[in-house]
């Protein structure tokens, strides 16, 4: 295995600054991140422009980390793929295999994505569309080599009161998922973060999916517990200040929330994981500056190391 982080976590930095910080932090890898330069995704960033991406530049940029040891585990853009603005979802699906054309320059064999939602349609007819939409998707990355890959944040900034904007979650979900698109190129970027939060056994998760994971996203949760009794397992309604609001679930570094992470790396072990590990900054306790970007990431990195082999 190895350590690395989403690019995305470190804010406007130019990608190189963000690559020799990771080489000098003792980082191996990097997942970048790919929004379009202009759109309103929070923790979105464009460290790479897919759309002027050219063989030239992608040699130099995989000289420049080879350099250094390093590599790409995936080149992400998460967002919604199911819209039902019919311009906002070409728009993001057009991106998105911009976003697999780079890969496939670049040689990273992964990409990472959520499915989303259309709040107009049933669940059953959301299954319906995303068949058809990802069938096209998965279609497309297997021609290049390519492997699409699903984090499974619930996202409930793209619904109503809270409730999920992506049908893509949990287990149960999953299940239909893959029974739907069974292809061989189409897996998760696993994050035992959002399975705390929503009460689901990350451990089982792991085993049970095990095939299908390509990456981990490291990121921690914490509960709040003796706020829920107060707000309710549906979490605050009044006075959010955006839809992650919840009241008792806080994003955090890995090794200051609930996730157990020595039996979550076991379990990796026990299934052959060897993939990468990559840190997902979303603290707000570590935001406000670079510097406090950089100390969030750093800490998750250093509890983190213990689970990595000394070389």
């Amino acid at each position: 295995m190895k350590l690395g982080f989403l690019t995305g976590g470190l804010g406007d930095m130019p990608l190189k600054d963000k690559i020799n910080w990771a080489y000098e932090t003792g980082f191996e890898a990097i997942e970048v991140s790919c929004w379009p330069k202009i759109n309103s995704r929070d923790y979105s960033a464009c460290d790479m422009d897919v759309n002027i991406l050219d063989e030239t530049q992608s040699k130099e940029l995989l000289q420049y980390l080879q350099d250094r040891e390093m590599s790409i585990s995936s080149l992400a853009y998460y967002d919604n793929n199911l819209d039902e603005d019919l311009r906002e979802r070409d728009s993001r699906i057009q991106h998105l295999k911009k976003v697999i054309d780079a890969a496939h320059l670049l040689n990273v064999e992964l990409v990472g994505t959520f499915v989303g939602r259309n709040k107009s349609l049933s669940l059953e007819d959301n299954f319906k569309l995303f068949k058809d939409i990802f069938s096209d998707i998965l279609d497309y990355a297997q021609k290049r080599n390519i492997k699409i890959m699903i984090e499974n944040c619930p996202m409930p900034c793209w619904s109503n009161d809270g409730l999920a904007g992506t049908i893509s979650y949990s287990p149960e979900l999953w299940h239909e998922m893959f029974k739907e698109l069974p292809n061989k190129n189409f897996g998760l970027n696993f994050d035992p973060s959002h399975l705390v939060w929503l009460q689901v056994d990350y451990l089982q998760a792991l085993k049970d999916f095990k095939d299908r994971i390509f990456h981990i996203h490291a990121k921690d949760t914490k509960l709040v517990k003796d706020k829920i009794s107060y707000y309710s397992i549906c979490g605050k309604q009044i006075g959010k200040l955006d839809a992650f609001d919840l009241g008792w679930v806080e994003a955090k570094i890995p090794g200051n929330g609930d996730v157990n992470w020595n039996a979550f790396f076991n379990v990796l072990k026990d299934i052959d994981y060897n993939g990468v590990v990559s840190i997902e900054h979303e603290d707000l306790e570590y935001e406000g500056s670079v510097a406090k970007l950089k100390e969030g990431i750093g800490l998750g990195k250093k509890y983190l190391d213990r689970f990595f082999p000394v070389k």
